[in-house]
């Protein structure tokens, strides 16, 4: 169901905002409800429609899309009422009597940008955030998943409030279309150069971004790792949606003297969770569209595979890949992988590991195996980073209480959980005085030294 939007259906969201209506608690929670009911009661058509897009498994679909979805509504129902209440700010003796107090408030109308790697998710979850703010909202799916962005248009506005919360379809023209206008947040998922391109067509209204831009995500594994683990958890979170992940682990640091056994390990890791065929397992998603087939295939000739590197392009499928003998100058160090192929680079010490971390940039995660913890120190105290977990992967995304967001080149704002509502909300200090007691003059002019001094007096002894 294609929408075409319009200046028509601009201003009847802003008509909506300013009637006051998604202002109230009860309004908001409402909207969750419907959310909630939606996922629950069209499980099974959402996990057809994003294996319609890119194969991905129902267990997959639901694991990384549905349930993280109901998780955070359940999370923010529970603690919205608090969040809305006005914080209290003591008030100086010299400002006295007087109420002080920072309230949080709806930003307008907010776009909401999505992504095709986990199509229902990065829509639905700044929506969550959206609409605890007191939002309407107009949501994008990218055209890259077009079953999942069908569903959300056809059947989402049966569930929420149609006339505050509006789904959009289309490609990059329609979204060239949307950014025309002047909403009052916009959020968007996806690539660095999209990125550039979003705050430049922002900056023509003033418009605050957030932008959630991944880049290349290091796994650093030192002597100390528990190996074992480590690679079951690595290989795990990077062929999980094969590999089309923005915070999955885009190569991998090990120190020289554990790269033998840990490989041999995630291979076997790869043999228990894919099979002798992964092309066979129907728990190992495909790369989305050509485009990226193409450019992911080209990385197959780049440094000495250890496991994987088979291609299929009638079904876009590529084996999940592990390639050794990689080096920091190497054509698969130079952009984000975003794909099922890991390369594998050798450091002798974890400040070899951590200035080839820095060279990088601000990577939307960085993880560390060791059971050292002076390792994680060194680490946090030498490179920057939108998140850091260690000793397991992706899961620091899913804790609602852990802002979720880029810093640098990964992006810029967080959201999940309270740092979603904050994202979608702005704070707004307000001070109460007395209007009926007595106004004395000492505050008027005209000012001669001898009210001078008392004014300095009473202001160093109460500041």
């Amino acid at each position: 169901m294609d929408v075409q939007y319009e200046a028509g259906m601009h201003a009847g969201l802003k008509c909506c905002f300013d009637s006051g209506r998604t202002r109230s608690a009860e309004w908001r929670i409402t909207q969750l409800q419907g959310l909630e009911a939606f996922l629950k009661r069209r499980e099974s058509a959402i996990a057809r429609a994003i294996h319609a897009d890119f194969r991905k498994s129902s267990a997959e679909s639901w694991l990384t899309e549905t349930s993280y979805l109901l998780s955070e509504i359940r999370h923010v129902r529970r603690h919205l009422r608090r969040w809305m209440k006005p914080r209290r700010v003591p008030v100086p003796l010299h400002y006295q009597p007087g109420r002080a107090m920072v309230t949080r408030e709806p930003l307008g109308v907010v776009l909401i940008i999505g992504a095709w790697n986990y199509p229902l998710q990065l829509c639905l979850a700044p929506l969550i955030g959206a609409i605890a703010g007191g939002n309407c909202a107009v949501v994008k799916p990218s055209e890259l998943a077009p079953e999942t962005s069908r569903l959300l248009a056809t059947e989402l506005a049966s569930y929420v409030d149609a006339s505050a919360i509006m789904v959009v379809e289309g490609g990059q023209d329609e979204t060239r279309e949307l950014l025309r206008y002047r909403f009052d947040h916009i959020f968007f998922t996806g690539s660095r150069q999209k990125g550039g391109e979003v705050m430049h067509a922002a900056a023509e209204h003033l418009t605050p971004v957030t932008l959630e831009l991944g880049g290349k995500c290091p796994c650093l594994v030192t002597e100390s790792a528990d190996l074992k683990r480590a690679a079951r958890r690595i290989v795990w979170a990077k062929f999980l949606n094969a590999g089309q992940t923005c915070i999955s682990p885009d190569y991998l640091l090990v120190h020289e003297s554990v790269e033998k056994p840990l490989l041999e390990l995630m291979r076997s890791a790869l043999d228990r969770f894919y099979g002798s065929d992964p092309m066979e397992s129907p728990d190992y998603a495909r790369v989305v569209d050509d485009r990226q087939f193409d450019r992911l295939r080209g990385y197959l000739r780049e440094g000495d595979i250890v496991a994987g590197g088979a291609v299929d392009p009638a079904q876009r499928y590529i084996a999940p890949t592990i390639i050794r003998g990689v080096t920091p100058h190497s054509r698969l160090m130079k952009e984000e992988m975003f794909g099922p192929v890991l390369p594998v680079l050798t450091v002798s010490s974890l400040a070899q590991a951590t200035e080839i971390v820095r060279n990088g940039g601000e990577p939307l995660a960085i993880y560390l195996f060791s059971r050292d913890s002076a390792d994680l120190r060194f680490l946090r105290e030498r490179t920057l980073s939108g998140g850091i977990c260690c000793n397991d992967l992706l899961f620091h995304a899913s804790i609602m209480g852990l802002p979720f967001g880029g810093r640098g080149m990964s992006g810029t704002g967080a959201y999940h959980g309270q740092a979603g509502f904050e994202t979608f909300t702005a704070s707004r200090s307000v001070l109460v005085r007395s209007g009926g007691l007595p106004d004395p003059d000492l505050r008027y002019p005209p000012y001669g030294e001898g009210k001078m001094r008392l004014l300095r007096r009473i202001v160093n002894l109460f500041s």
